[in-house]
Protein backbone atom coordinates (compact mmCIF):
# COMPACT_ATOMS: atom_id res chain seq x y z
CA UNK A 1 0.00 0.00 0.00
CA UNK A 2 1.36 3.72 -1.02
CA UNK A 3 1.10 6.29 1.24
CA UNK A 4 1.21 9.85 0.24
CA UNK A 5 1.93 12.25 2.71
CA UNK A 6 1.67 16.38 2.30
CA UNK A 7 3.62 18.64 4.87
CA UNK A 8 4.90 22.47 5.07
CA UNK A 9 1.65 24.43 5.20
CA UNK A 10 0.81 26.95 7.72
CA UNK A 11 -0.71 30.17 8.38
CA UNK A 12 1.46 33.18 6.43
CA UNK A 13 1.04 36.62 5.85
CA UNK A 14 0.19 38.28 2.20
CA UNK A 15 3.69 37.78 0.24
CA UNK A 16 4.98 35.21 2.33
CA UNK A 17 6.83 32.24 1.18
CA UNK A 18 5.74 28.44 2.05
CA UNK A 19 7.00 25.16 0.64
CA UNK A 20 5.39 22.29 0.76
CA UNK A 21 6.65 18.80 0.44
CA UNK A 22 4.53 15.50 -0.60
CA UNK A 23 6.58 12.35 0.16
CA UNK A 24 5.31 8.82 -0.59
CA UNK A 25 6.00 5.85 0.80
CA UNK A 26 5.10 2.13 1.47
CA UNK A 27 5.52 -1.30 -0.42
CA UNK A 28 4.99 -0.85 -3.76
CA UNK A 29 5.92 2.69 -4.15
CA UNK A 30 8.28 3.66 -7.19
CA UNK A 31 8.36 7.18 -6.75
CA UNK A 32 11.05 7.99 -9.42
CA UNK A 33 8.03 7.17 -12.10
CA UNK A 34 5.58 9.17 -10.67
CA UNK A 35 4.43 12.09 -12.17
CA UNK A 36 3.28 14.09 -9.51
CA UNK A 37 0.27 16.90 -9.58
CA UNK A 38 -0.77 19.52 -6.72
CA UNK A 39 -4.16 20.51 -6.47
CA UNK A 40 -5.83 23.00 -3.78
CA UNK A 41 -9.20 22.78 -2.44
CA UNK A 42 -10.52 26.49 -1.25
CA UNK A 43 -13.49 26.76 1.34
CA UNK A 44 -16.56 25.77 -0.45
CA UNK A 45 -15.06 25.19 -3.49
CA UNK A 46 -13.48 22.40 -6.00
CA UNK A 47 -10.36 21.00 -5.85
CA UNK A 48 -8.50 22.81 -8.79
CA UNK A 49 -5.26 21.96 -10.45
CA UNK A 50 -1.94 23.88 -9.44
CA UNK A 51 1.25 22.48 -10.96
CA UNK A 52 2.67 19.28 -12.10
CA UNK A 53 6.11 17.32 -12.49
CA UNK A 54 6.78 14.50 -15.09
CA UNK A 55 8.92 11.95 -13.89
CA UNK A 56 11.27 12.52 -16.59
CA UNK A 57 12.79 15.01 -18.11
CA UNK A 58 11.58 16.83 -15.81
CA UNK A 59 8.76 18.62 -17.71
CA UNK A 60 6.52 21.04 -15.46
CA UNK A 61 3.41 23.16 -15.80
CA UNK A 62 1.11 25.29 -13.66
CA UNK A 63 -2.05 27.06 -13.60
CA UNK A 64 -2.02 30.31 -14.69
CA UNK A 65 -2.93 32.17 -11.68
CA UNK A 66 0.35 30.40 -9.99
CA UNK A 67 2.88 30.90 -13.10
CA UNK A 68 6.07 32.81 -11.62
CA UNK A 69 4.88 32.45 -8.03
CA UNK A 70 5.23 28.80 -7.53
CA UNK A 71 7.64 26.26 -8.53
CA UNK A 72 7.49 22.29 -8.19
CA UNK A 73 10.31 20.26 -8.68
CA UNK A 74 11.22 16.83 -6.68
CA UNK A 75 13.90 15.08 -5.13
CA UNK A 76 13.80 11.37 -6.20
CA UNK A 77 16.41 10.03 -3.58
CA UNK A 78 14.02 11.51 -1.11
CA UNK A 79 10.78 10.44 -2.65
CA UNK A 80 9.43 13.43 -2.43
CA UNK A 81 8.17 16.21 -4.13
CA UNK A 82 8.29 20.39 -3.35
CA UNK A 83 6.07 23.02 -4.52
CA UNK A 84 7.74 26.45 -3.16
CA UNK A 85 5.10 29.05 -2.69
CA UNK A 86 5.97 32.91 -3.01
CA UNK A 87 4.40 36.32 -2.78
CA UNK A 88 1.46 34.32 -1.43
CA UNK A 89 -2.38 35.94 -1.91
CA UNK A 90 -5.20 35.69 0.31
CA UNK A 91 -6.66 33.96 -2.81
CA UNK A 92 -4.15 31.01 -2.05
CA UNK A 93 -5.54 29.83 0.94
CA UNK A 94 -7.06 26.60 0.64
CA UNK A 95 -6.35 22.83 1.29
CA UNK A 96 -3.34 21.56 -1.11
CA UNK A 97 -3.32 18.10 -1.96
CA UNK A 98 -0.73 15.78 -3.80
CA UNK A 99 -1.24 13.41 -6.19
CA UNK A 100 1.37 10.82 -7.29
CA UNK A 101 0.69 8.25 -10.08
CA UNK A 102 -0.91 10.81 -12.56
CA UNK A 103 -1.20 10.88 -16.51
CA UNK A 104 0.91 14.10 -17.79
CA UNK A 105 0.13 15.54 -21.12
CA UNK A 106 1.98 17.96 -22.70
CA UNK A 107 -0.06 21.01 -20.40
CA UNK A 108 -2.38 18.45 -18.37
CA UNK A 109 -2.30 16.11 -15.15
CA UNK A 110 -5.01 13.86 -14.93
CA UNK A 111 -5.42 11.65 -11.69
CA UNK A 112 -5.30 8.39 -12.30
CA UNK A 113 -7.36 5.40 -10.74
CA UNK A 114 -4.27 4.03 -10.26
CA UNK A 115 -2.97 6.80 -8.56
CA UNK A 116 -3.01 8.02 -4.85
CA UNK A 117 -3.44 11.19 -3.16
CA UNK A 118 -2.37 12.70 0.66
CA UNK A 119 -4.61 14.29 2.80
CA UNK A 120 -4.58 17.56 1.99
CA UNK A 121 -2.28 20.14 4.20
CA UNK A 122 -3.99 23.50 5.16
CA UNK A 123 -2.58 26.65 3.21
CA UNK A 124 -3.60 30.28 5.35
CA UNK A 125 -2.94 33.08 3.71
CA UNK A 126 -3.83 36.54 5.41
CA UNK A 127 -4.09 39.73 4.48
Amino acid sequence: QVQVVESGGGLVQVGGSLRLACTTSGRGSTFSRYNVGWFRQPPGKERDFVAAISWSDPATFYTASVKGRFTITRDNAKNTAYLQMTSLKPEDTAVYFCNAGGVMGESSYTPSDYGYWGQGTQVTVSS
